[in-house]
């Protein structure tokens, strides 16, 4: 009779208990932050287009109940363009709206109601240089384009210089500039109808206030490498609106816009912004933009969305361009979610290995007790 076979040791309980917990504990955390770990890979890849950004902040924020409360809020206001843009959203996203408050945006863009609003918005953006919606830019592109609107803002900013009174050089800077490319120098320098359009636009948007600090900083920067102020402040401390030829040469002599690249792009981005989503939209683009880039990112935003421009800056703001979150706080929660998922993948694998290790050792034991059985019976 051989010796006798050695009896198996069975793997403690315990041990495979806790892995049996960290699986499950790491499955969790896993579950947990994997969907936020995926959104702040997938923000990273799309950091650089605008327009999925626009679409994944829209997804965020869109739904039946908020396209109808920001449509009500915009009638309410009177800002017609702003809920027939949310309109244009929501249909897009296949949203229906009640037929009541759709009866109230047909009858708000009814003939009547619309001339004689565009009317009075028309005349103020002429005589004001203000415009508030697509009519009053209209009226200030009017105004800019037979040279009036820049001569009145630069020789009434001229005469607050000459009298010791707070100048805006931005304004000044920007009528003058104005002045120059609409004298003639613009089809002779290849620049086109959004530039025109676009420093109408900046220097509405600075007199209203629709200017973010940041942008007004670089603006004022670049107009300063390009206008000469002092002789332009000379000249226009006794032209007015009567004497356009003074203004108009003195401009002339005073830009370079040999040196206004810059300047002329950005205009170039809000007067696309203006053509392809309307007035308002640029203008909100504005006191969004932090510098040029951010005005090309709008630019490209409007000409993929059009009408809806204005709804998904409202809805979303700056996100709506540019990933809102710090790239640490996207990566470290990328990594976390990794981190997590390979824990849980370890840790199954671990608990798989013990598991088969305990069964094997199961059935040993198993054996080696029918053995000693056979053996005692025997």
């Amino acid at each position: 009779m051989g010796p006798l076979p050695a009896k198996p040791v069975p793997t403690p309980r315990k041990r495979l208990v806790w892995s049996v917990m960290a699986a499950l504990g790491l499955g969790a955390m896993a579950a947990a932050l994997v969907p936020r770990g995926y959104e702040s890979g997938w923000l990273l890849l799309a950091q650089d287009d605008p327009i999925k950004l626009a679409d994944h902040a829209v997804d965020q924020r869109l739904n039946p109940a908020v396209a109808e409360r920001e449509i009500e809020a915009a009638l309410a206001a009177g800002d017609v363009d702003l809920a027939n843009s949310f309109v244009d959203l929501a249909a897009e996203r296949g949203i229906a709206i009640e037929p009541a408050l759709a009866a109230r945006l047909a009858d708000a863009n009814s003939t009547m109601t619309r001339t004689v609003r565009n009317a009075g918005s028309f005349a103020r953006g002429l005589f004001s240089g203000e415009p508030t919606d697509m009519v009053g830019m209209a009226g200030t592109a009017v105004g800019d384009l037979f040279v009036f609107g820049d001569i009145r803002d630069a020789a009434r900013e001229g005469v607050h210089y000459a009298k010791g009174e707070p100048t805006d050089e931005l304004v000044f800077g920007l009528a003058c500039v104005g002045m120059a490319v609409t004298a003639g120098t613009y089809a002779a320098r290849g620049l086109t109808a959004p530039v025109r359009a676009g420093l109408t636009l900046v220097k509405a948007g600075r007199k209203a206030g629709w200017m973010s600090a940041r942008l007004a900083t670089w603006v004022t920067r670049s107009v300063g490498d390009v206008v000469d102020m002092a002789a332009m402040r000379r000249t226009l401390a006794t032209a007015s609106i009567t004497q356009p030829a003074i203004a108009v040469r003195a401009a002339r002599d005073a830009v370079k816009l040999e040196r206004a690249e810059g300047l002329v792009n950005a205009a170039r981005d809000v007067g696309r912004v203006q053509a392809k989503a309307g007035t308002q939209a640029a203008l909100e683009s504005l006191k969004l933009s932090e510098g040029p880039r951010d005005l090309k990112r709008f630019a490209r935003l409007a000409e993929a969305k059009g009408s809806k421009t204005r709804a998904i800056i409202k809805l979303a703001g700056r996100a709506a361009i540019w990933v809102t979150f710090a790239l640490f706080d996207l990566a470290s929660a990328l990594f976390s979610a990794l981190f997590a998922l390979f824990g849980f993948c370890s840790a199954v694998k671990s608990t798989t290995e013990r598991t088969t290790l305990r069964y094997i050792r199961w059935r040993k034991a198993r054996r080696w007790r029918k053995r000693m059985e056979a053996l005692a019976a025997g």
